[in-house]
């Protein structure tokens, strides 16, 4: 058990190191970089590899400690809210591969309802914040933010992730860490 928990603990602080490093490779182009959504990759996998706890716990660090570390995303609201979304990614991520069948088909789904999940929350967290501000969340700015803007980071994460997590299968690398 103590063996479980140290491999979980040490590849939940790789992918927080991927999620802290992966923005720069598109930061040159801050519009495209915003678009291919770097952070969430790292905390879906770490939702589907170590589990929803330690998905969880990334995604609440990782968007704070990313802009306290290096100016971006700015801490509020963008960061604030992210740290909401990121951490549902994670939770769901793991929560739905652990319920549902170990199936390919099935890790797609994993991911979809996650990322749905996720924007929600985002969303509604957004609006919570910004609310604060005394600024309006419109629905267009969800729609922009959630769908519209993302749509390049979603086929990407569509693209690669399942098969990450399905060679990691093959590799029993998840069973072993799970």
């Amino acid at each position: 058990m103590k063996n479980f928990t140290t491999k979980k603990l040490t590849l939940s602080a790789v992918f927080l190191a991927l999620g802290l490093l992966l923005p720069f490779l598109t930061a040159q182009i801050p519009s495209i970089g915003m678009a291919l959504l770097p952070m969430h990759i790292p905390v879906l996998l770490c939702g589907f590899i170590c589990g929803w706890r330690y998905g969880l716990l990334v995604g609440l660090i990782l968007p704070v400690f990313r802009s306290m570390a290096f100016g971006m995303p700015p801490l509020y609201p963008t960061a604030a809210a992210m740290t909401f979304e990121l951490a549902a990614y994670g939770f769901f991520t793991g929560l739905f591969h652990n319920l549902l069948p170990q199936k390919k088909l099935f890790s797609y789904l994993t991911l979809i309802l996650s990322m749905v999940g996720g924007r929600i929350v985002w969303g509604i967290a957004s609006a919570f914040l910004y609310g604060l501000g005394d600024t309006a969340f419109t629905t267009q700015m969800f729609v922009a933010g959630a769908l519209l803007n993302a749509i390049p980071g979603i086929l990407i994460q569509l693209i690669i992730i399942p098969p990450i997590v399905m060679a990691l299968k093959r590799g029993t690398a998840i069973e072993n860490a799970v």
